[in-house]
């Protein structure tokens, strides 16, 4: 849910008009919108060059990851951790165009823990795996805009830990 849906939702829910501090979050949220669909657009566009710089950041920290036996040996399990990495940072835009957190934990971290450990990838991995993706990120984003999206990635990296 958006921002502005939730307060919107909140003031219904409780038959009154939004309060001072919503609309006073409301109007900071206004203010970097435009900023939000730029960072967008350079994850969206940035894509590639992010995942490559974040998977090998990942397979130093663990190169054992790579390695014969390895969560990401050979190239189809590698190209599957690779369209993880995708996936969250789609999320990481989500929730940062929303201004709001929901949306990355409803799309996205319901059951996540549960679904690594089913499948025997290492948690503790993943959660390095975010934030390389957020480090690799923060190379084609200036100190405000990294700012602005590094609440998301901390989300994620919570919700896993």
């Amino acid at each position: 849910m958006s921002i502005v849906s939730k307060v919107i939702v909140n003031a219904d829910n409780e038959l009154r008009y939004p309060t001072v501090g919503e609309l006073k979050s409301l109007q900071d949220y206004f203010g970097t919108v435009n900023q939000r669909v730029l960072i967008n657009n350079q994850l969206r566009n940035k894509e590639q060059s992010i995942i490559q710089l974040a998977s090998k950041a990942i397979f130093k920290i663990y190169p054992e990851y790579i390695a014969p036996g390895g969560n990401a040996e050979g190239v189809r399990k590698r190209a599957l951790c690779l369209r993880d990495y995708s996936w969250y940072l789609r999320l990481v835009t989500y929730g940062l165009l929303a201004g709001d957190k929901d949306s990355i934990e409803k799309i996205g971290l319901i059951g996540v823990r549960e679904m690594y450990n089913s499948l025997g990838v290492p948690v503790t991995g993943m959660i390095d795996a975010i934030e390389c993706l957020k480090n690799a990120s923060f190379e084609f984003l200036d100190e405000e805009q990294s700012s602005l999206v590094s609440p998301y990635f901390d989300f994620i990296i919570q919700a896993m830990s």
